[in-house]
């Protein structure tokens, strides 16, 4: 994990999926280098902890319940967050759901829909109202949550991939369109992260999906997907973290469009 602290003093980073487990160690990261955090989520109890963590480390804090797929509440919770704190400087777009782990002709185009709409138009949401804001501010730095499943496209997660996919074509473009502006515009792909919630889930999924990539026993998944990273070993929460800071300070200041893979080499 890098040891590289950045000088976010006098900066505000509005992080989405913020009572996850990536948003936190992320808010917590920025913090620790100075900036001022606005969480957005649904989970108004888990944020609230949230917010609890990033106080008691001296840094301004605020929650914002807000659904990124609704782009009138995105914009007036920006607005919002905004006003609260003077100005957005950076943004953490990582509001995300995973969706289902089923083979594509068993795929229900319900969830197909709800994946699209969180991990697609809710990414979308946010990006134009954060980037408006920073256009009229002078700039800014936004790093979107891809995924390593929207390089490769794995089995059993149609969904995902497909939405990751687009994250990834969103930040291209999007880096284009606002580099005029001063708004650099990254991507981060996390693949095997954890311990935790998401890494047990995947496991579990996989197994039960039904496949020729995949054992059925969860504890032999999880072997399969460790032996296939080069380094042998989950990433952690506080590198991804790492990286985002890094995407968003100024040591990245010539870094932009790009999709940055946290995959221990896959």
């Amino acid at each position: 994990m890098s040891t590289a602290t950045y000088d976010f003093d006098g900066k505000t980073l509005l992080v989405t999926g913020g009572a996850g487990d990536i948003g936190r160690a992320v808010a917590l990261r920025c913090a620790a280098d100075g900036a001022a955090i606005a969480l957005v989520d649904l989970d108004e109890a888990k944020m609230a902890t949230v917010v609890d963590d990033l106080r008691a480390t001296g840094r301004d804090a605020e929650a914002y319940r807000c659904d990124v797929t609704d782009g009138e509440q995105v914009t007036a919770t920006v607005a919002a967050a905004a006003a609260r704190f003077g100005r957005i400087d950076f943004c953490f777009n990582n509001a995300g759901y995973q969706g289902l782990f089923v083979p594509t002709t068993d795929y229900p185009e319900a969830d197909f829909r709800k994946v699209m709409d969180v991990n697609v138009v809710g990414v979308f949401n946010v990006l134009s109202a954060v980037t408006r804001h920073m256009k009229g501010a002078g700039g800014g730095a936004v790093v979107n949550t891809a995924s390593y499943a929207g390089v490769i496209g794995p089995p059993n997660m149609l969904a995902y991939a497909a939405s990751k996919f687009a994250v990834i074509g969103i930040t291209k473009t999007a880096s284009r369109d606002l580099a005029p502006h001063g708004i650099r515009v990254n991507a981060v792909s996390p693949s095997l992260i954890g311990p935790g919630f998401m890494w047990t889930r995947q496991t579990e999924l996989q197994a039960a999906a039904g496949s020729q990539y995949f054992d059925s026993d969860p504890k032999v998944v999880e072997r399969q997907m460790i032996d296939s990273v080069p380094m042998r070993r989950l990433g952690s929460l506080e590198e991804v973290a790492s990286t985002v800071a890094m995407l968003l300070s100024d040591e990245s200041s010539y870094v932009t469009g790009v999709n940055l893979e946290v995959t221990g080499g896959q």
